[in-house]
Parts: C-alpha cells; sequence; structure tokens
C-alpha cells in the first residue's frame, strides 16, 4: 500500500485525462465546450481558460472535503444531468440569436465581443455534470484522501481537474494556431430573425453551436432516462481504469527525484503562457 499512499501530480494529471472520456463525463463536458467557442469564436484560449475556471470552482470544494456537496452530486446525478441537458436546450436557442449567459439581453445584437461570464457559467454547469460522473468524482476523492497533507490533497485535486482541461487547451491552440474560427465562411451571416420587434443576425458559427448544443442536449437527457449515464450503468469499470492509471503512473514517478516541483513549474509556465496568447 505505500507505493499508492504518495500520488504524484504527474499521476493525477493522467488520471484526469483518463477521467475526461469516462462516458459520463464527455458526453456532456465536450460538446458543451466546442459549442461554446464556436459561439464566441475570438481568443479561444482565453474562452478556454475562462471554461476551464467554472469546472474549476465546483470540483475543487469537492477536493478540500465538501462531503455534503459530494453527497448531494451522487443523491441528484440523474436530475443534474435532466437539469444540464434542459440548460443546453436553452443555450441552443440562444446561441442561435448570438443572446449570451448569464446576463440575458433580448435586445443585444451580435456584437463581435467575447464573454468571459457566459463561458464560466457554461464550465460551471460543466463542472456539476461531470461531479456527477461516478468514475470523474470517485477517482478525484480517492487520489485526494491517499495524500498525505490538506495541501497535497488540494494539489492533486487541482492537477486532476488540469488533466480533464487538457485536451481542451490542445484543441484552442489547434483552432487558434490555424485560425478555424476567424474564417469568413465561419462569421458569415445566412439571414436574420424577427423576434419581439427585434432583429437577430443569423451566423454560420451560431449555427454550429446551436446545433452542438441541441444535440448535446437532447443526447443527455434521452441517455439519463434510458440509465445509460446511471452510477451503476458500467461505471465501475471506468473507475478503476482512472485509479489505476494513477497508481501506475505514481509508482513509476516515485523513482523520480522532485517531480512533482518541476512538473509544477513546467504546468504554471505553460498556463501563463497560454493566458498571454490568450489576451492577444
Amino acid at each position: 500500500m505505500d507505493a499508492f499512499t504518495s500520488i504524484s501530480f504527474l499521476a493525477a494529471f493522467v488520471a484526469g485525462i483518463v477521467a475526461l472520456f469516462a462516458p459520463c463525463c464527455i458526453t456532456y463536458l465536450l460538446p458543451a465546450y466546442f459549442g461554446n467557442i464556436f459561439r464566441e469564436r475570438r481568443r479561444v484560449l482565453l474562452m478556454t481558460l475562462v471554461y476551464s475556471l467554472g469546472i474549476f470552482s465546483v470540483m475543487l470544494p469537492v477536493v478540500l472535503g465538501a462531503k455534503a456537496l459530494s453527497l448531494l452530486f451522487f443523491r441528484l446525478h440523474d436530475q443534474t444531468y435532466y437539469i444540464g441537458g434542459v440548460f443546453l436546450l436553452i443555450l441552443a436557442v440562444l446561441s442561435l440569436l448570438g443572446i449570451k449567459l448569464p446576463m440575458i439581453n433580448l435586445h443585444r445584437k451580435n456584437t463581435g465581443k467575447v464573454d468571459i461570464w457566459s463561458s464560466y457559467t457554461l464550465g460551471v454547469f460543466s463542472g456539476i455534470t461531470s461531479s456527477c460522473c461516478a468514475p470523474v468524482l470517485i477517482g478525484v476523492m480517492t487520489l485526494s484522501t491517499l495524500s498525505p497533507t490538506a495541501l497535497m490533497s488540494l494539489g492533486v485535486g487541482i492537477f486532476y481537474v488540469l488533466g480533464m482541461v487538457a485536451p481542451l487547451y490542445l484543441a484552442s491552440a489547434f483552432i487558434d494556431r490555424h485560425n478555424i474560427l476567424d474564417r469568413p465562411i465561419i462569421r458569415k451571416s445566412i439571414g436574420t430573425i424577427n423576434l419581439f420587434g427585434n432583429r437577430y443576425d443569423v451566423l454560420v458559427s451560431n449555427i454550429v453551436a446551436a446545433a452542438v448544443f441541441l444535440v448535446t442536449g437532447l443526447t443527455t437527457i434521452s441517455l439519463t432516462r434510458l440509465g445509460l449515464l446511471g452510477m451503476d450503468s458500467g461505471q465501475s469499470q471506468s473507475t478503476k481504469l482512472i485509479q489505476n492509471v494513477a497508481f501506475q503512473v505514481s509508482d513509476i514517478a516515485k523513482g523520480i527525484p522532485g517531480l512533482n516541483f518541476i512538473f509544477l513549474i513546467i504546468i504554471i509556465l505553460l498556463i501563463i503562457k497560454l493566458f498571454k496568447i490568450g489576451k492577444k
């Protein structure tokens, strides 16, 4: 057991990457992210950072020992997915019109400006649904419990969530590097919608975002209704996979002196670089 009582940051990070691909997590978190960046179109890296901060806001209290919160996620599992699905359906309609959250203004048209609070709100919802995913929640709680100190436990939780969102940063870097969302076809207006005396431009990017939110919302509701996102629907295998990956990586990494510190510095430098790029 001694080999498992000190989980490295690298092990938590890799386990987080595996956790993202748990069926109950990737079904909601990943499509919601892509819908969001197509809706925003600009400063993709910055919006990815804001989106991930919303996820952190929900996951870290669980890591810090918010037992009541974790129990709530378990008990209201299905209800949370239903609410999350309905939320995405609402976003589909709002995205088509170019209206953003959380301060809905029906008179606002497409201004071309990014909306940080909208991305953060969606990140919070994605964090809530991810916390209702048994493998994700059990994985982070197990790894943080095995950490020798509260500070180490917090570090493990942070790197676990960083692992979950790391693929999103890779995707945003690729999209930003190739200017995929800045191409004329993406920004093209194909018509207008008149609603309650207001006129809204319908952009191709808005249609893509609305379609992603619509399909994801309907899929989430349908899978929950069929019991395919339930706590016992094969999730134990995903949980074991996440834990086994963390233990194996940690067992290998324990032979590398100062690995936690080195990995921490590398991640901090990468975050700073991404933040600078995102602000441009």
